[in-house]
């Protein structure tokens, strides 16, 4: 008997972000608390990918169905999707299927993204009054809002005393409600460090940025000994701690939500001072248009560079096309809900396939804990998640 070379395909990803910090229980001791299972990739990713291992059991040892169904795990989604890249150059891809990340009742639409970083050469700056000799932000991954970003400033002038030095920089801390310590190392080195809220950066406005508070201090320090770093002066006047592109004028809005911006890394490398971004850009929106209007804002700034490193393009799938009408009845007739398709800014691994979407395995009106300290899943939802599963992998492998 010839095998049907169709099959269904279910995408997850099993790769971690860093478990960040202030944990109420260990960040991957899967502690059951409440009815709540507490653990990093609770319900990002690891939740519902065994809820969908369990319903494919189901459905294997109960029903009759016509094509193969296939589980393909990916372990760096969160990155550069090296490994899903591999799978498709030496598998067959799956010709219909979905990946149990993000919401239901399912996703009909991600947004681009764009990861770009704005960058100089500090090299000529080491002479001065105040330098930079260190910057540590917790190998923060880009698509994170950053939780925690310190830097080390030497006074490289004896005439600068390090009391007043450091008065001065409380000072200007009181202009502003950010939570940022001032330690003095010795009498030459200062340790800044700044606090945040963890989220993804799909959702900033969930998070609190703790690079963006941070650049924007040293923005301050810096100029007041008259030292002008052409990156933080663009920085403030352009990006600042806003997380929609405002100031930049990206105001760029669909049916997809409107884009977003999020700072996810700053370093210090090989005299190279870089500031990296991850922006969701909505789905109608020309990638060019974005790129553009940083390239116009740095005309003033000759020693600021622009560059993209990465680009994803838009998942799109029509509200009617059979997929999404299918996988959204089932969700509604299993949850007795009327519920629409939504779009989101998150990436997940259905934009790596044609004819795939992403389904759950967060409900509706649950707080997204994606990325998050403390991140848990219901007990019950993971079991209803798995119910869901069970009946459109049925239904979508007897078509």
């Amino acid at each position: 008997m010839v095998k049907e070379k169709n099959y269904y395909g279910i995408i997850g990803h099993l790769d971690v972000v860093p478990e960040g910090e202030n944990w109420t229980y260990p960040p991957f001791s899967g502690k059951i608390i409440n009815g709540n299972i507490f653990g990093r990739g609770a319900i990002d990713d690891k939740g519902p990918v065994i809820s969908s291992l369990y319903a494919m059991k189901t459905v294997m040892e109960n029903c009759k169905v016509k094509k193969r169904v296939r589980l393909i795990l990916g372990l760096n989604e969160e990155k550069d999707w090296k490994c899903i890249n591999y799978y498709k150059k030496h598998e067959e891809s799956p010709t219909i299927g979905f990946s149990p990340d993000a919401d239901f009742p399912c996703i009909y639409a991600e947004k681009s993204i764009l990861t770009s970083y704005i960058q100089m050469n500090y090299s000529e700056y080491l002479s001065k009054d105040i330098i930079i000799t260190n910057i540590n932000c917790n190998n923060n991954a880009l698509n994170v809002v950053p939780k925690i970003c310190s830097v080390t400033l030497k006074i490289n002038n004896n005439n600068i005393p390090t009391n007043s030095f450091i008065e001065k920089l409380k000072k200007i801390k009181e202009k502003y409600d950010f939570e940022i310590d001032i330690y003095k190392i010795d009498d030459e080195n200062i340790k800044l460090t700044s606090y945040g809220i963890q989220a993804h950066s799909a959702h900033p406005d969930l998070g609190v940025n703790s690079i963006s508070r941070l650049i924007i201090l040293l923005d301050d320090i810096f100029k007041a000994y008259n030292i002008n770093l052409e990156l933080f002066d663009y920085f403030k006047k352009y990006i600042g701690t806003e997380y929609y592109g405002e100031k930049l004028g990206m105001n760029f809005e669909d049916e997809s939500g409107k884009l977003t911006l999020n700072v996810g890394n700053f370093s210090l490398e090989n005299s190279n001072l870089k500031i990296g971004m991850n922006l969701r850009v909505p789905i109608k929106t020309n990638i060019l248009d974005v790129q553009n209007i940083f390239l116009t804002s740095l005309d003033e700034y000759i020693n600021v560079n622009f560059e993209t490193t990465n680009y994803m393009p838009a998942l799109y799938i029509p509200k009617d096309d059979y997929l999404v009408k299918t996988l959204c009845k089932i969700y509604n007739e299993e949850t007795n809900s009327n519920l629409e398709p939504i779009a989101i800014g998150g990436a997940t691994y259905a934009r790596a396939f044609k004819n795939c979407i992403s389904f759950g395995a967060n409900f509706p009106g649950n707080k997204d804990m994606c990325h998050q300290t403390d991140e848990f899943i219901s007990i019950d939802n993971l079991i209803n998640s798995c119910k869901v599963y069970a009946k459109a992998i049925y239904e979508l492998s007897t078509i």
